[in-house]
């Protein structure tokens, strides 16, 4: 199973809510607003605290979503609930003081004159902490149905590691995902326009329902990076890196023999097709070595005035911790043998 997160219904409570044990009480919070600062203070969990969230309504109201304090808000799903404005849009600190008379780190459901959406986990939360609708205080021993009315409930939050997966085989485990295409189901807007029409299975004619598929060029270059780097900078992977090799001759401006022997690789490598970066540079070669680090070009070759007279060039693939030398007569033949050729 995998979805993204702001789409996976998350699971409903296995358990009922319990029955009331405490009284409600207002309790003093100075410059306490977080769930996380609220809890510590109080010497709660956040599971017992909840959150109230105020957004934006249609016709110039505002909605309360209240969650369980150790859970987020998932914007997808709230955006959907009838009576909600679009864009969806949270409501800002003016106009929760104006509605409310506070501000949003001292919001709570007892006495809202305010509709309100209770997540289905919050739903079931009792002797809860929750904000008292004035600063520095909150309320304890809250309970839905005694102290503040049944709310309505929906699906507000986002899964959590641990939560039940919708297709019942087993627990859902939050991982990082890259998306690199998407599928667009259009349906018949489109068709029905360009009057696209084929006929079914009695000869009757039938609007085509349409979808797209679409890749993300750049989305790749991207996920690409992200997946294949290291504190130098990119490693490029063989068949979408945009070069080959990089060539680095070391002073090679100061150089005639060295300078030849370099074009005269270089022709004969891209004639067999290998696509060469030649950095021609008269920089210095600590700052040549740390640019082709960056840049990640898979193979790197490293040509001098001491390697012209051994016969040899020093390679070092940019996975490899140390460089080898190797004759220059094999140079070729490790190119096109390798899996980017």
């Amino acid at each position: 199973f995998a979805a993204n997160v702001e789409m996976i219904p998350a699971p409903l409570p296995a358990d009922e809510r319990s029955a009331p044990t405490a009284s409600m009480e207002k309790v003093k919070t100075p410059g306490k607003h977080s769930i996380d600062e609220v809890s510590e203070f109080l010497k709660v969990t956040p599971q017992q605290c909840a959150k109230s969230i105020v957004v934006e309504g249609k016709d110039n109201s505002l909605i309360v979503f209240v969650l369980r304090g150790d859970h987020e808000l998932n914007a997808v799903k709230a955006s959907k609930i009838e009576g909600v404005a679009e864009p969806f849009r949270f409501a800002n600190e003016k106009e929760i003081k104006k509605a409310i008379g506070c501000n949003p780190g001292s919001i709570g459901p007892v006495g809202l004159k305010l509709r309100v959406i209770a997540d289905h986990s919050a739903a079931v939360m009792s002797d809860f902490v929750g904000g008292a609708n004035e600063d520095g205080y909150h309320l304890s021993g809250i309970n839905w149905g005694r102290d503040v009315a049944e709310p309505e409930t929906a699906d507000l939050r986002n899964v959590v590691d641990g939560d039940p997966s919708p297709d019942g085989q087993g627990a859902l485990s939050i991982r990082r995902g890259i998306e690199v295409g998407h599928i667009f189901q259009l349906g018949t807007k489109y068709s029905e326009s360009m009057q696209a029409v084929v006929q079914d299975e009695q000869g009757r004619p039938l609007t085509m329902t349409m979808g797209c598929y679409g890749i993300g060029v750049s989305r790749i270059v991207a996920a690409a990076i992200e997946q294949n780097h290291d504190d130098k900078g990119i490693i490029w992977p063989d068949a979408i890196a945009p070069f080959q090799i990089s060539l680095v001759p070391i002073n090679m401006h100061k150089s005639q023999r060295l300078r030849e022997a370099v074009e005269s690789l270089y022709k004969e490598l891209t004639d067999a097709g290998i696509d060469i970066l030649l950095d021609d540079r008269p920089a210095r070669p600590g700052v040549m070595f740390a640019d082709h680090e960056l840049i990640g070009i898979p193979h790197r070759f490293i040509y001098s005035e001491r390697g012209l007279d051994d016969g040899k060039i020093e390679y070092k693939g940019r996975r490899d911790a140390e460089p080898v030398d190797l004759p220059i007569d094999k140079v070729k033949e490790l190119l096109l043998s390798s899996p980017g050729s």
